[in-house]
């Protein structure tokens, strides 16, 4: 008789809706499981799949209060001007106000002045240095004219602000800060009210693998086409249209400097971006940013990577360098003259192989890396700065000038191009990355990571990257895979993943039913737990495993959102406790039996009762003792959770304690006992995970 295969456990029907529920959206609301459980899990998922069947008409209203999402490019540059070029623009036009033109004169001749003073201050600080004995130098210098001027020029430089910000005031302008800033909203807002769950968590993770650094130059300019055209459309289509939008962007052909790159024996010119690459390559800048414009932003061990700034920046760096050894260290004319003949830009070459498609191990070489950037030689942006005002529609959009391309025959992966190709050079590059299996592979690991496990086992790795293939890259045939493994519904992965610091700032809100306008009170809190949005300086995008969350000033940063989201203290975001526990319960004169009936409510809500004994023991001791106290030490029977520890307030000595105590912002302060309750839960490890 054939022995029977022992049963492989498995989740509950309610387990598998909240895993459903966490790992393809942002968490469960109030219902959402009971609502999940009517209509079929199963059926739920499909519908995700078509987001655009899905009416999100609540979030698309709330949207509308953040205009700069649906204005074209040329549009937020006029509409959100960056004060030097307005100030240009302004007197070319000759439209310059007359206060403004004072404010501005009186700003220029505060700072000529004060370089000239520092100039002189610094010929008689080296003379005096040079000539007096040890310890005489600090006396010489004490009379400082540079220090007097620079207080001038610091009162100069807030009357031109001032009068740059009454301009704007006046004329209905606002700063671009304003731009990130409704960027950033519309993601918390969509992530924490929008039906349309797996479309924002797919947002999510294709903003990451696609990173844009929204404070480098244009970027803040570009990024609301880069969010609305280029990733939305496409996170559940065919990854090659993804690679392909992604390529023709202008926020990704800013940020990795490929608006730049052009054939050394380009001769031609153009309009745009390509009358700002003639101006580089004749001062020789365009060179100089042509050996890693990214400098330091990234390691060095990948295949023919050349990443540094150049000894002149490592030493300015390093402060080892004085003005005269840097003087002495500018090129050659004829240092200069080989510079401007070399025009071509690695920058995206490279990071569309690493990090877009085949992945560090993916078996290209420094020759390919090379090759590639030839390819996309000619791929550029309309004036990608602006300044052409309203008329200019073309600002800061994606064309291809055939003069500034390489044109000649090239050989990428083994595959011969041949000459004559002109932008289909580039889109045959994207067929040959979008098809090869190591992109397979690498996607296949990474839609793994982010929704099963932290290490997916290559043996899921392997059947995800087969279904890519199979289905020449189809994200939603690709995901079908993940959602219908055994892996994906293993009860081991059930909880098993760290929340990003946005994840579970949502989540939390999603978990109390509760409202947020996505405002900047709400993202500042996102940014101290660690993951502002859009401001990974690094192409590689925020991690998405659990070494980059977890450490105790994260967790004590976490525990402080908690605590000010449930007492409702952050601006334009609320939560209505008393719904859950009853208005008898906001008071602090609660026993220990009301403490553990509270505990067992919010634990019904916010984790379906999914907590440990020994997390709810660990809640109990922390509500007993007085909130500015530490917890006790532990002892061996009584060892304190991880929870208990990030509570504790860091101490004035010890390097950990003292540099948790700078990374983290103040605790909230005197809150209710129903409020530290659910805090409290909110910060448990339960809750951390999805």
């Amino acid at each position: 008789v054939q022995a029977q295969k022992p049963q492989t456990a498995q989740m509950s029907e309610e387990q598998r809706i909240v895993h459903v529920l966490n790992r393809l959206g942002f968490g469960a609301r109030p219902g959402d499981v009971e609502r999940v459980k009517a209509m079929g899990v199963e059926r739920y998922i499909e519908q995700q799949f078509q987001p655009e069947a899905i009416s999100d008409a609540a979030v698309e209203a709330k949207l509308r209060n953040l205009p700069a999402l649906t204005m074209t490019t040329t549009e937020l540059y006029a509409k959100y001007p960056q004060a030097g070029r307005l100030i240009r623009e302004l007197q070319r036009r000759g439209e310059m106000p007359a206060d403004l033109a004072a404010a501005v004169q009186s700003r220029q001749n505060a700072t000529q002045q004060g370089n000239g003073a520092m100039t002189r201050e610094g010929n008689a600080a080296a003379q005096t240095t040079n000539n007096a004995p040890n310890g005489a130098t600090t006396q010489a210098m004490g009379n400082n004219p540079a220090a007097t001027a620079t207080g001038e020029n610091e009162a100069n430089k807030r009357d031109y602000r001032q009068a740059i910000r009454e301009y704007m005031r006046q004329n209905n302008l606002q700063p671009p800060a304003v731009i990130t800033a409704q960027l950033q909203a519309s993601r918390i807002l969509r992530a924490a009210h929008s039906e349309r769950q797996l479309q924002e968590v797919l947002v999510d993770f294709w903003s990451n693998h696609f990173n844009i650094f929204a404070n480098k130059g244009a970027d803040k300019w570009l990024l609301p086409a880069y969010d609305r055209d280029t990733i939305r459309p496409h996170t559940l289509g065919k990854f090659r249209d993804l690679l392909t939008a992604t390529a023709q962007s202008p926020a990704m052909l800013f940020y990795l400097d490929n608006f730049q790159s052009v054939s050394p024996n380009a001769q031609g010119g153009g309009r745009g971006g390509n009358r700002r690459q003639q101006m580089l390559q004749r001062t020789g800048r365009g060179a100089a940013m042509n050996n890693g414009a990214l400098g330091g932003m990234r390691r060095n061990n990948r295949p023919g990577a050349n990443r540094g700034m150049g000894q002149q920046a490592q030493a300015g760096r390093d402060g080892n360098m004085t003005q005269g050894q840097m003087t002495q260290q500018q090129p050659s004319p004829q240092q200069q003259a080989q510079r401007r003949r070399r025009g071509i830009n690695e920058n995206y070459a490279r990071e569309l192989m690493e990090l877009h498609t085949l992945g560090v191990d993916g078996g290209y070489t420094q020759k390919d890396i090379v090759e590639i950037a030839r390819c996309f030689t000619g791929w550029t942006i309309n004036n990608p700065r602006g300044g052409g005002g309203m008329n200019d529609r073309e600002a800061g959009t994606f064309t291809f000038n055939p003069r500034l391309h390489d044109d000649s025959e090239k050989t990428v992966l083994g595959v011969s191009i041949p000459s004559g190709g002109g932008i289909k050079d580039g889109l045959t590059v994207l067929d040959i990355l979008a098809r090869h299996p190591s992109t397979a592979k690498f996607i296949a690991t990474k839609l793994s990571r982010r929704f099963v496990v932290d290490e997916p086992s290559p043996a899921l790795v392997e059947r995800v990257a087969a279904a890519f293939t199979k289905s020449d890259g189809d994200i939603r045939q690709t995901l079908r895979a993940i959602f219908t493994s055994p892996e994906f519904n293993a009860p081991e992965n059930y909880r098993a993943k760290i929340k990003t610091p946005f994840e579970y700032a949502v989540s939390a809100i999603r978990a109390f039913g509760g409202e947020t306008n996505g405002g900047p009170a709400i993202h500042q809190w996102i940014a101290k737990m660690g993951e502002p949005l859009y401001a990974y300086q690094a192409p590689t995008g925020y991690p998405d495993k659990a070494e980059a969350w977890v450490n105790t000033g994260a967790l004590l940063e976490r525990l402080n959102y908690a605590l000010a989201l449930t007492s409702n203290r952050i601006p334009n975001t609320r939560v209505n406790l008393e719904r859950f526990a009853g208005s008898g319960a906001a008071g602090n004169n609660l026993t220990d039996a009301d403490k553990r009936r509270m505990i067992d409510q919010f634990s019904s809500l916010l984790l379906r009762g999914d907590i440990s004994e020994k997390t709810k023991a660990a809640l109990l001791r922390q509500l007993s003792a007085p909130q500015t106290a530490s917890a006790p030490a532990a002892s061996a029977q009584n060892e304190p959770s991880e929870m208990e520890v990030a509570m504790r307030p860091p101490q004035q000595g010890g390097g950990g304690r003292r540099r948790n105590r700078d990374m983290t912002s103040a605790p909230v302060g005197d809150v209710s006992m129903m409020s530290r309750i659910a805090a409290l839960i909110v910060g448990s490890p339960e809750f951390q995970r999805q």
